[in-house]
């Protein structure tokens, strides 16, 4: 199983030197990956209430925030071999013309090496700032990838469906990687969940617990096969949120939060369940905003068994 780490592109930690540092340090210690996440906005009174947090309210080193394909494109011109990962785009923010050209030449700079993860969104007041519709989501996202897709892998590319057209036009460069870039989806609910197995490369899955993913990675397997492709060519990328605590917490705790050690265990058991790759994410542990933090665990996560 490879093993991924998180660029600081969110919080005060977000620094030129920090970014560079991080990912030359994942580098040399023989990480497979790094990856940026996605926040456009920190509303001051959210209408979605954020997922993770009891009251609702968004964590506070989201309201500073790198741009995802910004961050790894100078992640890139400081490394050689690590992949570049974003977990992950939302979708219904971006226009799909603009975003296959700017991730074809993410990939074409840094010689192949780039993962596209991709989501719905769920924040309202994002919609809301980028002229997107909740309910356009699902079926805007069929068409989003097919497009993609399209202008990667034709010369010359042509679409037309009903959110979106291109007319017949030349769109370079294209990917590095053929026949392109892998998609990987954070989806959840059963349509997303069947439009990953028919069209992406694998499942990007956070904060689910170890049976729970078991599940859900079996059920997209089968819608897979159901559309005639091959479910063992399918792979999972587990999002590991880390949240390190010095006493280790009771059972029924949040999976990658405890002791190091308990940490550890999860990330065996995703082993288990047939992961292919965990990424660890520190933006949010206890002084996760510290690079001392960052550093630390890079060096811990890196000699585990995986």
């Amino acid at each position: 199983m490879r093993i991924g780490f998180a660029l600081p592109n969110v919080g005060p930690i977000s620094t030129p030197d920090n970014i560079r540092s991080v990912a030359q340090r994942a580098e040399a210690l023989g990480y497979s990956s790094l990856w940026t996440i996605e926040r456009l906005l920190y509303p001051v009174k959210p209408q979605t209430p954020y997922p993770a947090s009891p009251d609702g309210s968004l964590p506070e080193p989201y309201r500073f925030v790198l741009d995802p394909l910004d961050a790894l494109t100078y992640a890139a011109a400081h490394t050689r071999k690590i992949a570049l990962g974003t977990s992950v785009l939302d979708i219904p923010y971006y226009n799909p013309v603009l975003l296959a050209r700017r991730l074809s030449t993410i990939d074409y700079l840094s010689d192949g090496r780039l993962i596209v993860g991709l989501g719905l969104g769920w924040s309202k007041d994002e919609m809301d700032a980028t002229g997107a519709r909740m309910e356009e989501r699902g079926a805007r996202a069929d068409e989003f990838i097919d497009i993609i897709k399209t202008i990667w892998t034709k010369e010359p590319a042509e679409y037309h469906g009903k959110f979106y057209q291109l007319p017949r036009s030349f769109i370079n460069p294209k990917p590095v990687r053929k026949p392109h870039p892998p998609i990987f989806m954070a989806a959840f609910a059963p349509p997303a969940l069947k439009r990953l197995a028919r069209v992406a490369n694998g499942w990007n899955p956070v904060g689910i617990p170890i049976e729970g993913m078991t599940q859900m990675f079996a059920t997209i397997q089968q819608m897979a096969k159901e559309e005639g492709r091959d479910p063992s060519l399918l792979e999972m990328i587990v999002r590991a949120n880390l949240h390190i605590t010095p006493d280790p917490l009771p059972e029924g705790r949040f999976i990658f939060s405890g002791t190091f050690e308990q940490v550890v265990k999860d990330v065996a058991a995703c082993k288990s369940i047939g992961a292919h790759e965990v990424v660890f994410d520190p933006t949010f542990t206890p002084n996760g905003q510290e690079l001392s933090t960052w550093n630390a665990l890079l060096e811990k996560f890196s000699a585990i068994p995986h």
